[in-house]
C-alpha cells in the first residue's frame, strides 16, 4: 500500500488539495467512531491531535458566540502531549516541570484511581467523588469559562492503565452536558482496538463531543493521528468562518493516510479487535493469578491488551518503593535483558511516588504467545521480588 502510493503521489497540501486516501480514510473513522463522531482532521502525531482537539472546543464556543469560554479542565495523573498546549492539559508533573512558566494550570479533578483513592474511600462507598469533583470544580472556576474537560478513558503513560470503577464516565458525560462542556476523550493511547474495543471509551457506552487519536492509527508504519469531531460541533464552524485553525505542513498528507486506512482494513479483516478483547482478558486473568503469587505487585489493571502492574513494597498498605530503590528501571532492564519490551509508567501518589509498567503487546498476539510473555514477565518478578528481600527493601508476607 505504501509503494502503490508513493507511486501515485505522497504529499499535497491540504488547505488547497484533498486526496482520495484521506478522504477514505476518513469515512472509515466514521466507521469505527461511535454516535455522530463523523468528521476526522489528519495530523501527524498524538500531541497534535489532542492540541487539535483543545482549539476545535475553544472554536467551537468562539462561532457560539460564547467566546469566554476558554478553558480545559484536566485531571491530575494525565498524559496528552508534549506541545505547549497538550502539556498543558497534561497532569503529568514529571513532563511539565521544565515548562510550567509557560503552560495553562489546566489539571484541576484527582483521577479515577481506585488503588489509590485519593478520596480515601473505596468503590461504591465513594459514591463516585472522582467523577462530581467535576462538577464542584466547574462551580468554582464558573462554565462560562469552561470550554471542555479532557480524559483519557484509561490512563496511559502517567498511571498504569489506571481503569475507572462503573458508572464513571456516565456521571462525567451528565455532569460536561448539564453544564454546556465538551468532553474529549484521548484515545491516542487507547484507541484503534488496543482496550479491546474500537476505542476504549465505548466500554462505557458514552458518545464524547471529541476523540484525539493516533499510535495504533498508522501501526507505526508512518506519522498519523486524527481529531474526529461530531457533526453537532462542526456545525457552527461550517456556518462561521468554515476553517478550523490547526494543522500543519505534512497534515493529512495520502501516503500517511493511505497507510491509516490499510491498518484499519487489515484490522477488520482480521479481527484484530476480538483478538485484543480475547487475549487481553486471557492476560489480565494470567497476571491476577501472578498477582496473588508474588506480593510485590500490589495490583493489576487494565482493558483489552493495555495492562498496568503496580508494586509495593507492603501488600497490607501498598506502601510504594522509595525512588532511590529504581524499581521500575530495574524492572524494564531485567525485561529486556530476558526479551520483553515493557513501558514504564507512572504510579503512586501524584503519579510520581510509585512504580509501574504497562504490557501493551502487539494487537496480532495469539494466546501461545502471551504465555511465553507471562513466562518470561515471572521470572523478572520472582528476581526483582528475592533480590528486594536480599537487600531488605521487601519483607514477605506470605
Amino acid at each position: 500500500m505504501m509503494r502503490k502510493q508513493a507511486e501515485k503521489v505522497s504529499f499535497v497540501y491540504r488547505s488547497q488539495f484533498t486526496s482520495t486516501p484521506a478522504e477514505k480514510l476518513a469515512n472509515k473513522l466514521k466507521e469505527w467512531a461511535p454516535g455522530d463522531l463523523n468528521w476526522s482532521f489528519f495530523v501527524n502525531s498524538g500531541s497534535e491531535a489532542t492540541e487539535t482537539a483543545l482549539k476545535v472546543a475553544i472554536q467551537y464556543w468562539q462561532e457560539k458566540g460564547k467566546p469566554r469560554k476558554t478553558k480545559v479542565l484536566s485531571r491530575w495523573m494525565s498524559y496528552h502531549g508534549i506541545t505547549l498546549g497538550a502539556l498543558s492539559m497534561s497532569g503529568h508533573e514529571g513532563r511539565r516541570a521544565r515548562f510550567v512558566e509557560l503552560l495553562e494550570d489546566y489539571p484541576s479533578i484527582e483521577p479515577p484511581y481506585c488503588f489509590r483513592c485519593p478520596f480515601q474511600t473505596s468503590y461504591p462507598d465513594c459514591k463516585l467523588k472522582c467523577a462530581s469533583e467535576l462538577e464542584r470544580t466547574i462551580r468554582r472556576i464558573g462554565a462560562d469559562h469552561i470550554a471542555a474537560f479532557v480524559a483519557e478513558p484509561i490512563i496511559g503513560a502517567s498511571g498504569a492503565a489506571v481503569t475507572p470503577p462503573p458508572g464513571y464516565y456516565e456521571e462525567i458525560r451528565r455532569i460536561c452536558d448539564a453544564y454546556e462542556i465538551l468532553f474529549i476523550a484521548d484515545e491516542v493511547m487507547t484507541g484503534i482496538g488496543r482496550c479491546g474495543k474500537k476505542f476504549a471509551i465505548d466500554h462505557w457506552n458514552v458518545v464524547p463531543d471529541i476523540i484525539a487519536t493516533g499510535k495504533g492509527l498508522s501501526g507505526g508504519y508512518a506519522p498519523l493521528a486524527a481529531t474526529i469531531i461530531r457533526d453537532k460541533i462542526l456545525e457552527p464552524i461550517v456556518r462561521g468562518s468554515k476553517l478550523i485553525m490547526s494543522g500543519h505542513t505534512f497534515s493529512a498528507n495520502p501516503l500517511s493516510a493511505a497507510v491509516g486506512l490499510a491498518v484499519l482494513e487489515y484490522m477488520e479483516k482480521h479481527k484484530l479487535v476480538e483478538n485484543a478483547e480475547k487475549t487481553g482478558d486471557y492476560l489480565l486473568n494470567q497476571l491476577g493469578d501472578l498477582q496473588k503469587k508474588y506480593p510485590i505487585i500490589g495490583d493489576v489493571r487494565g482493558m483489552g491488551l493495555l495492562t498496568g502492574i503496580e508494586f509495593v513494597s507492603n501488600i497490607f498498605n501498598n506502601l510504594p518503593f522509595a525512588s532511590e530503590v529504581n524499581v521500575t528501571k530495574t524492572v524494564i532492564k531485567k525485561a529486556m535483558d530476558k526479551g520483553l519490551l515493557l513501558y514504564p509508567a507512572g504510579a503512586g501518589e501524584a503519579g510520581i511516588a510509585g512504580d509501574a509498567v504497562m504490557i501493551a503487546p502487539p494487537l496480532t498476539i495469539k494466546v501461545e504467545e502471551v504465555d511465553r510473555l507471562l513466562l518470561i514477565f515471572e521470572e523478572v518478578v520472582k528476581e526483582l521480588q528475592d533480590d528486594l528481600q536480599i537487600e531488605g527493601f521487601f519483607h514477605s508476607v506470605i
